[in-house]
């Protein structure tokens, strides 16, 4: 690549309840731009077919023809991604995403539907160490969904709710099942529900600031990615939690947080075409 000549590349992060596309445009001179972020709910629809159908869609908000993208990377459930040229490890893709999305941040929280992970990085979003919840804790984006639908608030109402409670009633689990029957419980004793949802937001966040805690995260710049990352009241317990604990983390997350696996397996992908696109060009000059 030289001069002023773009690479468009394209990233498909698939997960357990929606698959999200970043198309990305970068330059020569190491300039990087989001052309277009997109969100396609899985809900119950045939997965291949959501990313078959998602992806041209993605490509028709950047303005972009297919043959112009130079690489599609996958990351998450890549395998279904029949058209991508390569895939990147989730961890690998949050990491490089949230550093695109802030260039302080030095830990990140991937809070997804099935389970939580911390990771510690440097500033070139190298992982340096990380820990997870287990599938069945009651700390996961399904966990939260379900106990929403159980209360009658979408899962875009839980984050101003939680931050309205009055107080919060504690989950006293941290399996999902028996945390759902504490809900069920609380409810049969007409305990508010923003209150319910303070209390389960509580429960998540101390334990997240412990995975933090864990992997030498205590004073670092800590971005939530993932599909939780909009919901303001799990972020706002976070930062009651460190508090509490005394940490100096600082925990916020960023607009486009959710696309962060997107973005990064866009912006590794760009990394890759160049290294091949240089070792063709090396074995080219070689060739006799």
């Amino acid at each position: 690549m030289s001069g002023n000549r773009q690479l468009l590349t394209a990233g498909v992060d698939v997960g357990s309840s929606a698959v999200k596309t970043a198309i990305v445009r970068m330059t020569a001179a190491g300039d990087e731009e989001v052309l277009a972020l997109r969100t396609d709910r899985i809900r119950r629809r045939d997965l291949r077919k959501v990313i078959q159908e998602g992806y041209p869609l993605a490509l028709a908000e950047a303005g972009v023809e297919p043959e112009q993208v130079a690489y599609v990377a996958s990351t998450g459930e890549g395998e279904l991604v029949d058209f991508r040229r390569g895939h990147f490890y989730g961890m690998t893709t949050h990491a490089r995403g949230a550093v695109f999305l802030d260039a302080r941040v030095r830990a990140v929280l991937d809070v997804g539907a099935l389970h939580a992970r911390a990771m510690r990085i440097d500033e070139r979003s190298k992982v340096l160490g990380y820990r997870m919840t287990s599938q069945c804790a009651s700390g996961s984006g399904q966990f939260l969904e379900n106990v929403a639908r159980y209360l009658g608030v979408s899962l875009e109402e839980v984050g101003a709710l939680s931050c309205g409670a009055r107080s919060s009633e504690p989950v006293s689990s941290i399996c999902a099942v028996l945390a759902e029957t504490d809900v069920i419980n609380m409810v049969s004793r007409g305990i508010a529900t923003a209150d319910i949802l303070k209390g389960i937001h509580e429960s998540m966040a101390g334990r997240y600031v412990k995975l933090l805690r864990a992997i030498g995260a205590a004073e670092s710049h800590v971005l939530i990615t993932g599909g939780l990352a909009a919901d303001a009241g799990l972020a706002e317990a976070m930062r009651e939690a460190a508090a509490q604990d005394g940490l100096g983390m600082t925990i916020h997350a960023h607009p486009d947080s959710i696309y962060a696996g997107a973005l990064g397996a866009a912006l590794w992908g760009g990394f890759r075409h160049r290294v091949l696109e240089r070792r063709a060009a090396v074995a080219r000059k070689e060739a006799p």
